[in-house]
């Protein structure tokens, strides 16, 4: 489960994820529905694309800008932070994670993904598929800036 404002990965941070989903690995990512920035609000589309493609579940969260930075796995071990699933945090900024093993802690992020998801509707490959050229175009073009966004 990963809830992240900007999903703009690496070739091996998505490539892991779509190897995951492959694997039959229940993954989730939870995107805002409100940008605060276009650019990277559209590189964030173009890139939940493939993992749609391969089994991944897309959340799209309804009430207003989620800025949370969280990954779970396995519902064991969590991080929460200042990283961004994006190049700029995983190479320029300086960014802090917590890594948590508490196993009530962890609950309690589970729980509070699950309340997200509440709020949230899932984007369907169908929907993925449908939207728009002039949404594809935006895609393509914020894409092609990701290295610097």
């Amino acid at each position: 489960m990963i809830q992240t404002p900007y999903f703009i990965p690496d070739a091996s941070v998505l490539d892991a994820l779509k190897i995951a989903a492959l694997s039959g690995i229940d993954v989730r990512l939870m995107i805002p529905n409100k940008p605060d920035h276009p650019f990277v609000y559209w590189a964030t589309y173009s890139h939940v694309g493939e993992l749609l493609k391969t089994g991944g579940k897309v959340y799209i969260y309804e009430n207003g800008f989620i800025h949370a930075k969280t990954m779970i796995a396995d519902g064991k071990i969590a991080t929460v932070g200042t990283a961004n699933i994006d190049l700029r945090s995983f190479r320029l900024n300086f960014e802090v994670n917590a890594f948590l093993y508490d196993q009530a802690l962890v609950e309690e992020l589970v729980n509070i993904f699950g309340n997200d998801m509440e709020k949230s509707r899932e984007l369907t490959m169908e929907e993925y598929k449908n939207r728009s050229l002039g949404i594809r175009f935006k895609e393509s073009i914020s894409r092609l800036l990701s290295p610097i966004l």
